[in-house]
């Protein structure tokens, strides 16, 4: 039996689906009713200057909302990835909005006024038409989170359904906390890259049970790549946004360098796995912050 089958009917009808939004209200839904404001919306027309250029009409928010107010009365910055524009593709515009905010984060952290950031990603990494303008921007923003996860932790939601990859899967890779629901899907690759690279022989991309058991949130975090997994509820990832953020200090993946090298030398010996011998193995091997 299914965990969701586990589950009485009505509670589950009562949630507030947090896939279903858009990214404006995924981050009012996630801070304190007042308070919020957006920094650098719509009206303020900060669209890609590129994308008119090769025929693509541009969105007034660039794809990414800035929401400042308070996460259960502490000051936080929530930055979403609209998957719906773009693929939530990471141009010029939307990654200086994310990397700006990130530092300003820090400026006012190392002030010691802590602001706790949140970041939503929904995104296929860098925007193709802003190749090198995107590159440079997730440099930044990555730049930025390992600042400032050394006064707060950092954390990262990945909800569904475009799912994380390219560059902003190493964003996500750089954070405190990565929280992920089952829909979710994680990878520096996605399916249908690996597809058109490698062929269907390596991956079939229209194989969705197959995708999700190798790169879906239950597989990602049996395995160490992502840590809470929740179910698709506006209350529970809120809930789990606050329950991280009032931790103490825990060090980032991406700081257990030596756990990692002993992981990956266990597997290495191993023969090719199939996603529940790759839980099995990862249970075996040298334990970090599962």
């Amino acid at each position: 039996m299914s965990s969701l089958e586990q589950v009485p009917r009505q509670q589950v009808l009562a949630r507030e689906s947090f896939i279903e939004l858009g990214a404006r209200e995924r981050a009012r839904s996630l801070l304190d009713a007042d308070g919020q404001r957006e920094l650098l919306g719509p009206f303020d027309a900060l669209d890609s200057p590129w994308l008119p250029r090769q025929g693509i009409v541009p969105q007034a928010d660039d794809g990414v909302v800035v929401m400042r107010g308070r996460l259960q009365g502490r000051q936080a910055v929530v930055l979403a990835l609209e998957g719906r524009f773009q693929g939530g593709s990471i141009g010029e515009v939307c990654g200086a909005k994310i990397a700006g905010s990130l530092e300003l984060a820090l400026r006012d952290c190392a002030a010691g006024r802590p602001v706790l950031p949140v970041l939503l990603l929904e995104t296929g990494g860098v925007r193709l038409q802003e190749a090198n303008l995107g590159l440079a921007a997730i440099a930044e923003i990555q730049s930025a989170v390992v600042a400032l996860r050394r006064h707060v932790p950092v954390v990262a939601v990945i909800a569904g359904m475009v799912g994380c990859f390219g560059g902003m899967s190493l964003v996500a890779g750089l954070c405190s906390h990565l929280i992920i629901t089952r829909q979710a899907r994680l990878g520096m690759n996605g399916p249908e890259v690996i597809e058109q690279e490698a062929g269907v022989e390596e991956l079939d991309s229209a194989d969705r049970r197959l995708v999700w058991s190798l790169i879906g949130g239950e597989q990602r975090v049996a395995t160490g790549l992502a840590d809470v997994l929740v179910d698709d509820d506006v209350a529970q990832v809120r809930e789990q946004l606050a329950r991280l953020h009032s931790q103490p200090p825990v060090p980032a993946r991406s700081e257990q360098v030596d756990l990692w090298r002993q992981r990956i030398e266990a597997l290495a010996g191993s023969a090719d796995l199939d996603p529940a011998g790759l839980r099995q193995a990862w249970q075996a091997s040298p334990r970090g912050r599962a």
